[in-house]
């Protein structure tokens, strides 16, 4: 294993910034302290974005819309940013969003859920849903496919896709592919990448469980399928998935079981382990060229799992 050069060089750049105290922040604090100007490029530049707000369990939520063809019914991504259910929003996010705009041909529905602790679990899951079940109602109205949906996600939102994937097929029409970016499957955390890289490589040890005891309300909630979805002992007939982890990423191990255990559920499921990549790479665009390269292959998995079926304008 050899850490990319690019990607130590951020690390450098990280350890070199004031450590964060897990011990005693709160949610807002930490919120505060991610929200400066960001480091990384702002991704592809892409027709129209439009801001909405939908009905939600909890009250309304905000959405993003991002598409590069106008005046063509497209099919729909919806997707959840990642942040540990306590930090992220529609714009820290924006630049992975605009990518699989422009390069998967795909309406993006960027989904604002709300965030931990302020609301716990699985208070994401629902509204993650939700929003599911509303693009799916008004496809036609934003100018999409209601036949070709896909969830799409990376770490936390890796997950609240996962879940939803599993609660779709069980409660809705067909979804076409699921796009897992390193995603949190099991908050147990008891793997080997967990064990091995528990500190130096950007989301440590100590942040995974300030983000646990933020999310879940107590320890049995770990066991929930809607937390942990590769506890799921049913995983047929999910849609087909794209799974992309990071070589030195606490959480490559369980993504990984993921697909292993989606395959061995009769799934059509691709793996890709970057190469000496960190947690979170694919949004670090401008500074590490492997970013830009794993949204290709997202996109082009997207395109491919949308390419069966064509849709007069």
């Amino acid at each position: 294993m050899t850490l990319d050069p690019q990607a130590k060089a951020l690390l450098d750049a990280f350890a070199a910034m004031p450590a964060v105290d897990f011990s005693g922040v709160d949610a807002p604090q930490y919120r505060a302290m991610m929200n400066g100007p960001s480091m990384f490029a702002p991704g592809d530049a892409v027709a129209r974005i439009e801001n909405r707000s939908i009905p939600g369990p909890g009250g309304p939520l905000n959405i993003r819309l991002y598409r590069d063809e106008i005046g063509t019914t497209l099919p729909i991504t919806v997707f959840f940013h990642g942040g540990g259910f306590v930090i992220g929003s529609l714009d820290s996010h924006d630049n992975i969003c605009r990518c699989l705009a422009k390069r998967a041909r795909t309406l993006v529905v960027s989904v604002d859920y709300r965030l931990a602790p302020e609301t716990r679990f699985p208070g994401a899951v629902k509204d993650a849903c939700a929003a599911l079940a509303w693009v799916h109602r008004n496809a036609r109205d934003i100018g999409g496919d209601s036949s070709r949906i896909a969830v799409a996600g990376d770490s936390a939102g890796g997950n609240l896709a996962a879940v939803a994937a599993q609660h779709w097929r069980d409660h809705g029409p067909a979804l076409r592919h699921q796009l897992l970016l390193y995603p949190i499957t099991d908050w147990r955390a008891d793997t080997e990448s967990y064990r091995n890289f528990a500190k130096g490589y950007f989301l440590t040890w100590d942040m995974m469980n300030w983000f646990t005891r933020q999310y879940l309300p107590d320890a049995k909630s770990a066991d929930d399928l809607r937390a942990s979805p590769l506890r799921s002992r049913d995983l047929s007939g999910l849609a087909a998935a794209t799974v992309i982890t990071a070589e030195y990423d606490p959480l490559r191990d369980e993504g990984e079981a993921y697909a292993r255990a989606m395959r061995s559920a009769g799934v059509a499921v691709e793996l890709h382990r970057w190469p000496g990549q960190i947690h979170g790479f694919a949004s670090m665009l401008g500074v590490l060229d492997a970013a830009d390269q794993a949204l290709g292959t997202a996109a082009g998995a997207l395109r491919e799992a949308f390419a069966a079926e064509t849709v007069a304008v």
